[in-house]
């Protein structure tokens, strides 16, 4: 069945059950105008934007459509690394919450050499007390396998690239894209 039937196909049944929330059925347009307007509704939660040919129809295991993902750029302070503090692989990051403490909110993609390079030497070893101490940090959303991460005084803030998708705690689904350090600002 092409897109635009699946999607007629969709709409009568919600029309037919008069089907309200909690289920949603998915807004689709062919107007661009009407697509650049949704990209600015991230503060809302919309990730982003699928695109599927009308006359497409489903094929098992083939990706037959495309996504364009809203992404941002902000700032976290660096807790930890995989790698070794001279040669970090990946940062591990952390914002404040609500109340003051610092918490887990996603890593970054593997870096290049030259930003492991740049990173390496702002770092410094974790300290007693440091407030990721004897915690553990998935290797992916959804995943059970743990990574062996290295604490760092949590001191370095850096600038990375986020899509705005979430889970449920607040953490980034995905990796960040890292962008540069950010040595004047303070963590605080």
């Amino acid at each position: 069945m092409a897109v635009s039937a699946a999607q007629a196909a969709l709409e009568s049944v919600f029309a037919a059950r008069r089907l309200s929330a909690p289920w949603v059925l998915c807004p689709s347009t062919t107007d661009p105008d009407t697509v650049r307007e949704w990209l600015t509704w991230a503060s809302v939660g919309m990730e982003g934007v699928l695109f599927k040919r009308l006359d497409s129809v489903y094929e098992p295991a083939v990706r037959g459509w495309r996504k364009y993902k809203v992404r941002e750029t902000t700032e976290a302070i660096v807790g930890a690394v995989t790698g070794t503090l001279a040669a970090p692989r990946t940062l591990l990051l952390g914002r404040f919450d609500d109340r003051g403490r610092r918490q887990y909110i996603g890593r970054t993609t593997t870096l290049t050499q030259r930003a492991s390079s740049t990173v390496a030497g702002l770092l410094a070893p974790a300290r007693r007390g440091h407030p990721w101490t004897g915690w553990s940090f998935s290797a992916g959303w959804g995943s059970r396998e743990t990574l062996d991460a290295t604490l760092v005084e949590p001191e370095l803030v850096v600038e990375v690239g986020v899509d705005v998708a979430r889970d449920a705690t607040g953490r980034w689904r995905h990796p960040a894209r890292w962008h540069r350090p950010r040595p004047d600002l303070s963590p605080g």
